[in-house]
């Protein structure tokens, strides 16, 4: 190893050593924090004192918000590996209108990249996901359903981090729709 260096990483090829950077490059360009910095440079001169300047803001932070998705997850359905990102929708986990900081509604962390069905059954509440990363269906959704929007086989998400755990436990606590709530 180096002198001065805390660690060292042998790759067997350049297709690895490719791999690699590729994606250290994009984990650098979802940091927690980058969404929301070039969030805060990009509406610091704009008032916020108007409905219509509120809507650009958050237009504005949306759209840094589904690009950090983007990048986080390579461009494909976090569920189903769709990768038409024109069809793919960044979902919040816990939703922009619950959110109590403009960091939180930005953090890359606070969201999957979905397949439309997908999202809209997450933010209906009729699916959820667990801290293993398994995909959780509300019993309130029907046998027909699931089979139409292809539920009814067990689905995963890869690649869940800690920080997207503690959103899950809130959509769990706060959106899902398990039999019997009193959200049912």
């Amino acid at each position: 190893m180096p002198p001065g260096a805390c660690a060292a990483l042998r790759l067997g090829d350049v297709a690895s050593l490719h791999r690699l950077i590729r994606h250290a490059f994009q984990l650098s360009r979802t940091l927690p924090d980058t969404p929301l910095q070039a969030f805060l440079q990009w509406t610091a001169s704009l008032p916020r004192t108007t409905e219509a300047e509120r809507l650009v803001v958050q237009r504005v932070g949306q759209d840094l918000f589904r690009n950090g998705l983007l990048d986080y997850w390579d461009g494909v359905c976090a569920v189903t590996g769709l990768a038409v990102p024109e069809l793919l929708r960044a979902s919040h986990i816990k939703p922009w209108a619950d959110c109590g900081t403009d960091a939180e509604r930005l953090d890359v962390f606070n969201g999957l990249l979905l397949a439309p069905q997908l999202d809209a059954a997450f933010d209906r509440g009729f699916l959820t996901i667990d801290d293993a990363g398994r995909v959780t269906v509300s019993d309130l959704l029907g046998p027909a359903p699931r089979q139409i929007l292809r539920l009814e086989k067990p689905l995963r998400v890869h690649r869940l981090d800690d920080k997207h755990r503690a959103f899950l436990a809130w959509h769990r606590e706060h959106v899902f729709i398990a039999a019997g709530s009193d959200r049912s």
